[in-house]
């Protein structure tokens, strides 16, 4: 549970003032204030703490936005506030998205840290609202946490126990197939991928949810560090790959979202989980394997080696014939070119489902891009050799190239959406601090709470 919102009736009064109204409304108000909110520079600073003049204690708090519907209005407010319990005035209809921002912008990855101060709090009266903005905010932060953790503690070791504990806290079943298991159960390319590492690769499923319920299937490409294997990636390129396991940490957020929010769905999960390493043993360059769906793959570059994993889960993932199949992965720098770090991508087999998550990309202020899956550029994954390479032969359209490998694991029966999602800011914005982050997930929560209610 979050601990910058509390379940209360009363804290010290937040107002929230729009820019457009400031000069009509500051006339209204008492001589005091207008001279306190002048003395602050209020115009400028946008912040006004004012002290009770018989006491000196805070008594209230103005903010100036430029609008109430700005869904990060709150986003710095939890780290430019004393500490302290405020309540928001009169914004009932907007309480929801300021108070996900402020907790959301008060996240701070302090698990190698000394323990900071005491954060400022924000009061929330109603049990419905408080509930749902934890679940919110804890499946957000457990994405951020994830993603933020050092490689040498977020292993698949590791996201294995993540994922049982989250079997454990919501009363699903995990099961696993580890090392060896996963040739003997027939997923190799995933056991081609992580096997050079000492930490063993592993295929990760959680099921949960009713079993007469519509089955939404999850798969996260977790990759919990990436050297590029043998065709070794730059010191400048290896540097965050720590977070190549975000793809995984967005399924397992979006799960325990899901689960705690108990949605009338049944829900599976399913996360390769490998660590691409160089050793004697390393998968090379030229190598062919041949997959869980029987097609024969050439390696044409050891570093497009999420698809590869990605592969036999999302052709595990139909065994059940789900009503609805999505992935998460941080699997090019194509798609980060074509929109930036900040905007995720996705493709989509089904026009009706994009379009749906599209619209509740935005109502939510979480906004997703649809990319094509312009056919015409798969004859540029022809292998001399085998059925495809696992690499484009140029690098132009790669993200839609990466796309269009991963559909030939996706029977056409099957409804696919594919995130192509970046998982860290680079910079700071309100409720979006530098580090891990989850992208998209709102949106598919949005999507799916409205399609299955």
């Amino acid at each position: 549970m979050s601990a910058l919102i509390r379940h209360s009736t009363s804290g010290i009064p937040l107002f929230f003032v729009v820019k457009n109204d400031l000069a009509a409304w500051q006339q209204q108000q008492p001589t005091f204030l207008q001279n306190w909110l002048n003395s602050c520079d209020f115009t400028k600073q946008g912040l006004a703490l004012v002290v009770d003049p018989q006491t000196g204690k805070l008594s209230q708090v103005y903010c100036l936005v430029n609008s109430l519907d700005d869904f990060w209005l709150a986003g710095d407010l939890a780290n430019k506030l004393p500490a302290g319990l405020y309540q928001v005035q009169a914004c009932e209809q907007q309480l929801e998205q300021i108070a996900l921002g402020f907790m959301l912008g008060g996240y701070e990855f302090s698990e190698y840290k000394a323990k900071g101060a005491a954060k400022a709090q924000l009061a929330i009266a109603d049990a419905t609202l408080f509930a749902r903005l934890n679940q919110q905010a804890n499946a957000i932060n457990l994405v951020r946490d994830l993603v933020n953790t050092p490689a040498a503690d977020m292993m698949p070791q590791h996201l294995s126990q993540v994922m049982a504990d989250l079997a454990d806290t919501y009363d699903g079943r995990f099961s696993e197939w580890v090392g060896d298991e996963l040739l003997e159960q027939n997923y190799p390319t995933i056991h081609m991928v992580g096997r050079a590492s000492e930490n063993k690769p592993r295929l990760l499923d959680l099921r949960w949810g009713a079993d007469d319920a519509p089955l939404v299937t999850l798969v996260g490409k977790g990759v919990c560090f990436d050297s590029g294997g043998l065709d070794l990636k730059p010191s400048s390129g290896m540097r965050n790959m720590k977070k190549d396991m975000g793809g995984a940490a967005h399924v397992i957020g979006l799960a325990q979202l899901i689960m705690a929010a108990k949605l009338p769905v049944r829900l599976r999960v399913l996360v390769p989980a490998v660590e691409n390493a160089v050793s004697r043993n390393a998968f090379r360059p030229g190598d062919v394997i041949k997959t869980r769906k029987g097609i024969m793959v050439e390696i044409d570059n050891t570093d497009a080696e999420g698809r590869l994993v990605l592969c036999d889960a999302l052709s595990e993932a139909q065994n059940d014939e789900p009503q609805l199949l999505i992935d998460f992965a941080t699997l090019t720098g194509a798609c980060r070119i074509a929109l930036g770090t900040e905007l995720p991508g996705f493709f989509s087999t089904d026009r009706d489902v994009a379009n749906g998550i599209i619209d509740a990309g935005i109502a939510v202020a979480d906004p997703v891009w649809q990319l094509p899956l312009f056919e015409q550029y798969k004859s540029l994954l022809k292998s001399d050799v085998a059925d495809m390479a696992n690499c484009a032969s140029t690098p132009f359209g790669g993200a839609i190239t990466a796309a269009l490998y991963l559909k030939e694991f996706v029977e056409p029966t099957t409804p696919w959406v594919h995130f192509d999602v970046m998982a860290w800011n680079l910079r700071s914005l309100p409720g979006r601090p530098v580090g891990g982050e989850a992208l998209g997930i709102r949106a598919v929560f949005n999507y799916l709470e409205s399609r299955f209610h």
